[in-house]
């Protein structure tokens, strides 16, 4: 008899567990922005793997931007930060978490090469020290709400 409130507990625990597996795999592959307007020669690149990009096409923490020679991309994240890549660009969402409760989050945006247009949103109105751009050669701390960077190898 003392055996079974510990077995339905046991039961329920994993139960629960299992309900929460579909919010954790969501959370994962959740968008963190949308491809607005696209020209030319753009594709992402997700896990290792090279896809075009599409108007209205999800962006998510982890991606590339990869822009051709007469390609370019514009695209809104969460917090309503526009970015937009310029041609022959190579632009990493290196992390990006934002919050639309309490409106915070962060942002680290990785410019490999080419050009990168940021105008921000939510999160550089209230915490602009969050927000970052690295090159490689140095890292760009955001004061303002609209800027451009470029990087050459």
């Amino acid at each position: 008899m003392t055996r079974q409130p510990f077995t339905n507990l046991a039961h329920a625990m994993v139960l629960c567990a299992l309900l929460a597996l579909p919010a954790i795999s969501q959370a994962a592959n959740e968008r963190s922005g949308v491809f607005k307007n696209l020209e030319g020669e753009v594709s992402v690149i997700r896990a290792g793997k090279s896809l075009p990009a599409a108007s209205g096409g999800g962006l998510m923490e982890g991606d590339r931007v990869v822009t051709g020679a007469k390609g370019a991309g514009s695209l809104i994240l969460k917090d309503g930060t526009v970015l937009t890549v310029g041609p022959n660009s190579s632009v990493d969402l290196t992390h990006y978490i934002y919050d639309t409760t309490s409106q915070n989050g962060s942002v680290l945006v990785n410019l490999i090469q080419g050009t990168v247009r940021m105008v921000t949103g939510i999160m550089g109105k209230t915490n602009p020290e969050l927000i970052k751009i690295t090159t490689p050669t140095s890292v760009v701390g955001v004061r303002g709400t609209d800027f451009i960077v470029e990087a050459t190898q």
